[in-house]
């Protein structure tokens, strides 16, 4: 499958799951608003996912998608198979053993993750009950990304980039019906993250047994590949331990500060995922697996071609969505959020923490497309030094910024850390020689950047004009964002075309020249 055509499999299945999160967060911000059940229960939602990017979609499937795949390459699928069903069964009774003792000591882990809570005893209760619903969904979600990075491996991208659209569904059933039926609509969505684990996991089992890969629990055993799965993993981890643990600290300050600040930075968070999720997600899942299989082929040209033409689209695709999420972020939060409990005050605050996000979704885009340049070469302790190194960083701006900024603050310094971060590793990889900004990159960036800023200053300029229309009634509100989402895109296209930074027939030859034949 060529990159361009599995970035866009990727993409496309993760725009569906991003729209549905936005009803599912339009729901939760006009039942829950931006108060305490609010912040309760997100963080009961944030608990199991921090542990989820640590265990799953951190070290472990990092440092399993280029085992996995150069198994199946030089001996076989069911080499491949047996491995996958090895590092299953180890990571199922490490997760059940962990989520176990976790339920039972929930009211400590709580007193660490969310200190700010024991102030108000009842919040703190209410926390502590809420994730001891959601946490076992980390055992499915690991699982599910276990199966997912064999799915990939074997560019059968379509079902595991479908799985989080089952997550939206089941919390969007479970605020239409289950909310009515328990104490609160905090309680019915805790419930229904807890059935999307299962849910998710039915689903790409399914998945794998249709293309043969039917796992078996077995019982765990330390095999060699299991080990050199584990000495990957250790640097990783490392790394990924020290991320979550900035993760953590975030949250801890978010605590600390006004009621509602946990609220403000999800929601900006979310709108901000969009394109980070649509673009990010799809090029690290599409590229990793292709840099691998060109990597042990010893095709380098190809690699520096595909990482090259990964920063490219990425980048194109995202400085557009910066700069707009940059100047129209309070239209954005107003249309999406603005009702029921979630007031005028309300938009205001998370509108201030997306304009600042926004700043660094390009980098936070090119990051995922970098770091498979190490993973698929066997390195997966360099961008983990690099990114504790940014973390730390990260945590002093956070401690600086938090007074006078507030929540803004916390997202300032998440977005600096993200462009130190791009820095940093963009320097390793070239001085490396696995990053050579070939003629085309060099080029078009440029180009892309002034057709982004171009496109921006028409919005900011717009704007004003439509603000009797944002301030009406909703469905003024949803024409007035239409025409600056359709005119802003068309702005960039036609500053894009006449820079030179895109063309139709640019997009055409990526997909020829980077099209492999699928196993």
């Amino acid at each position: 499958m060529g990159l361009l055509r599995a970035i866009a499999t990727v993409g496309g299945f993760t725009l569906i799951s991003r729209i549905l999160g936005f009803v599912r967060d339009i729901l939760i911000a006009a039942i829950l608003g931006a108060g305490v059940l609010a912040d309760v229960f997100f963080v009961a939602f944030k608990f199991p996912n921090l542990f989820r990017r640590l265990f799953a979609e951190g070290a472990f499937n990092a440092a399993f998608v280029p085992i996995f795949t150069g198994l199946n390459e030089s001996e076989g699928r069911d080499s491949a198979k047996l491995f996958a069903e090895e590092a299953l069964s180890g990571l199922f009774w490490v997760l059940l053993l962990f989520i176990a003792l976790i339920e039972i000591a929930m009211p400590l882990a709580m007193l660490a993750f969310a200190p700010g809570f024991t102030a108000d005893s009842e919040k703190f209760d209410l926390a502590v009950l809420l994730t001891r619903i959601t946490f076992p969904y980390l055992l499915f979600v690991s699982l599910v990304s276990l199966m997912g990075g064999v799915l990939n491996s074997l560019d059968r991208f379509a079902a595991a980039a479908a799985t989080p659209i089952l997550l939206n569904i089941c919390l969007i059933g479970a605020i239409l019906l289950l909310a009515p039926l328990v104490e609160t609509a905090a309680h019915a969505l805790a419930w229904g993250v807890a059935a999307a684990g299962v849910v998710q996991f039915i689903w790409l089992y399914t998945a794998c047994s249709r293309i043969g890969m039917t796992f078996k629990f077995r019982r765990p055993r330390l095999t060699p590949r299991v080990r050199e799965l584990l000495v990957k993993m250790l640097p990783l981890a490392l790394g990924a331990g020290l991320y979550q643990v900035n993760l953590l600290i975030d949250t801890i300050i978010a605590s600390l500060l006004p009621s509602g600040s946990i609220s403000y930075l999800f929601f900006a968070d979310r709108v901000n995922q969009l394109p980070l999720g649509v673009i990010g997600l799809a090029v690290g899942t599409a590229l990793l697996p292709l840099l691998s299989r060109q990597v042990r082929n010893g095709a380098e040209a190809e690699a520096l071609h595909s990482q090259n033409r990964a920063l490219e689209f990425s980048l194109l695709l995202t400085l557009p969505a910066a700069a707009a999420l940059m100047v129209i972020s309070l239209p954005v939060i107003s249309v999406l959020f603005e009702r029921g409990e979630f007031g005028g005050a309300q938009s205001q605050a998370t509108a201030a923490a997306l304009a600042v996000y926004a700043a660094g979704l390009p980098a936070y885009v090119a990051v995922k497309a970098l770091a498979p340049g190490f993973f698929a070469r066997g390195d997966t302790a360099t961008p983990i030094k690099v990114g504790a190194i940014c973390m730390l960083v990260n945590l002093a701006l956070n401690l600086a910024l938090m007074k006078p900024l507030l929540h803004v603050g916390i997202a300032a310094a998440t977005a600096i850390s993200a462009w130190l971060n791009v820095i940093i590793l963009s320097i390793i990889l070239k001085n490396r020689g696995h990053l050579q900004p070939d003629v085309r990159l060099k080029s078009r960036l440029p180009r892309a950047i002034l057709a982004s800023i171009g496109m921006g200053v028409v919005l900011w300029a717009v704007l004003p004009l439509l603000q009797p229309f944002l301030n009406g009634g909703l469905m003024e509100k949803v024409t007035a964002l239409a025409l600056l989402v359709i005119g802003g895109a068309t702005v960039f296209g036609g500053l894009a075309q006449l820079l030179g930074a895109a063309s139709y027939q640019d997009i055409k030859s990526l997909r020829r020249a980077d099209n492999l034949p699928s196993p």
